[in-house]
């Protein structure tokens, strides 16, 4: 019996092998470094993350597929790279608060590894490999959170998203195994197909609802939310910022591949089950980050409440939903990893003065964060002329013109309530007097290339988002 093998074009996989081997290559120099030099190892992450992006950029309108369809490099994959490794790029700059005696190599080589799994749930047709893209990301993450040893809550945190991750996967997996149990197919298009030959078969459409569940696990959507604020407060900030960012936009990357891409003709199935998902999702997480007093707890709630605003996007459909989603992804990532570098300039180390009472007077002391923290907190509340108005107002619209106008008015009033608990920040900033001792360490210059990237695209995108819009349409109507 011979065995054949895949035809496989190794210039689409350019991305991917790259941020492995950095990421290895990273960990191999660990151990010869001394401390003194162990910054190194994030000039050549970031490096490395860049050379990453350069080939995304060399394979556009490449439109190479490898294992018979498995693993697609087309526009829409490359698209989804370049805001994963954005968000691991800045994520990388502001890890620079870390002291020469913390900086260790196998924190940035997960970082990488875990992106190269982000990456895998990008471009992936087929539930295996989105299974295996989970995992790697996961199990980078779950050591990731973990990481600052000392603070027994990073510890905490690390466990906790353990044991509620390995629960999720037991979802998906299972449902993965429903599926092609019933198909005798992973690769979502040909399970689609089975659809039209056997619309009712239950054990199909029980596949379909457990992989809902674990995916719902991985974007934090209400009732799969519970370990979301005690992780996000337990990790080291910069990694925080990273899963808000990152690992939600690969998770929901996922989800337009299934839900959106391929399961589209289904959409009666599962449609009325994400207008649920997005309706309680984004009150739940909306209502709960009012009463938060630590900062990182009411970040976390708000990035609940944004994944309900992609679930709408996903609900509104195919064409307006995919491009409004994609652009909601790039602008969310945008102003929550500046959020997250502001806070970091304006610690101590990186996991002192949390609370929000501590940000008193801030803006009047130091005005440049406070100008910059003011942006992303109005960024992420929709007023413009910001990225995150825009992204909503796409959002909304896609929802309207495609009948679900419940929806989107639902969408409007929980921005209207988000607006309390982002703007208190704000006024406390500039309008009162500070009271407690907060020391705003030097900004390295990683620091300072994360703000000013984080801070113009925050604005460039919400008073110029044609271009962007513009290109993920002409991506969507290169695949049909």
């Amino acid at each position: 019996m011979n065995w054949l093998a895949p035809d496989i074009n190794w210039l689409g996989l350019a991305p991917e092998i790259l941020i492995v081997l950095v990421g290895l290559l990273v960990m191999l120099l660990d151990p010869f470094l001394s401390a003194s030099r162990k910054q190194i190892l994030a000039h050549l992450s970031w490096v490395g993350v860049l050379l990453t992006m350069l080939a995304c950029l060399y394979l556009w309108d490449s439109n190479i597929d490898n294992w018979e369809g498995m693993s697609l490099a087309d526009n829409l994959s490359l698209t989804l790279k370049l805001i994963f490794l954005s968000g691991t790029l800045l994520t990388i700059f502001i890890s620079s608060f870390r002291s020469k005696s913390e900086i260790h190599g196998e924190y940035y080589a997960l970082l990488l590894l875990a992106t190269f799994g982000m990456m895998l749930m990008g471009s992936s047709t087929d539930l295996v490999v989105i299974f295996l893209g989970i995992e790697v990301m996961s199990v980078a993450l779950y050591v990731l959170a973990g990481f600052n040893r000392p603070d027994p809550r990073s510890g905490e945190a690390s466990m906790k998203y353990f044991l509620m991750g390995a629960f999720s996967t037991g979802f998906l997996l299972y449902g993965i195994a429903l599926i092609y149990g019933a198909t005798g197919q992973t690769n979502l298009v040909e399970v689609a197909d089975y659809f039209y030959s056997s619309p009712t078969d239950l054990v199909l459409l029980a596949g379909i609802g457990l992989l809902l569940v674990g995916l719902g696990f991985k974007v934090a959507s209400v009732p799969f939310h519970m370990w979301v604020p005690d992780v996000y407060e337990g990790a080291p900030t910069p990694i925080t910022a990273f899963m808000a960012a990152g690992p939600k936009a690969a998770a929901f990357a996922a989800l337009l591949r299934v839900f959106i891409l391929s399961f589209d003709p289904l959409g009666n199935l599962w449609t009325v089950i994400l207008w649920i998902l997005a309706a309680l999702t984004m009150t739940v997480g909306n209502l709960l980050a009012i009463s938060q007093m630590n900062i990182k707890r009411m970040l976390a709630y708000s990035s609940i409440a944004h994944a309900g605003y992609i679930l709408i996007a996903i609900v509104a459909g195919r064409d307006l939903g995919l491009t409004s989603a994609i652009f909601y992804l790039l602008a969310y990532t945008l102003m929550n990893m500046g959020a997250f570098a502001v806070i970091m300039a304006l610690s101590e180390r990186g996991e002192k003065h949390l609370n929000i009472p501590d940000y008193r007077g801030l803006g009047l002391k130091y005005p440049i964060l406070g100008v910059l923290m003011t942006i992303f907190m109005v960024s992420l509340s929709g007023i413009p002329p910001t990225a995150g108005f825009m992204g909503k107002f796409y959002i909304f619209s896609a929802a309207v013109k495609n009948g679900f106008i419940g929806l989107a008015v639902l969408g409007v009033l929980n921005s209207l309530i988000s607006v309390y608990f982002y703007l208190r920040v704000v006024v406390l900033m500039f309008m009162h007097e500070p009271e407690s001792r907060l020391e705003g360490e030097h900004l390295a210059w990683p620091v300072q290339v994360a703000l000013i990237v984080t801070g113009l695209g925050t604005l460039w995108l919400g008073l110029f988002p044609d271009w962007f819009l513009r290109l993920t349409q002409t991506t969507f109507m290169a695949m049909k």
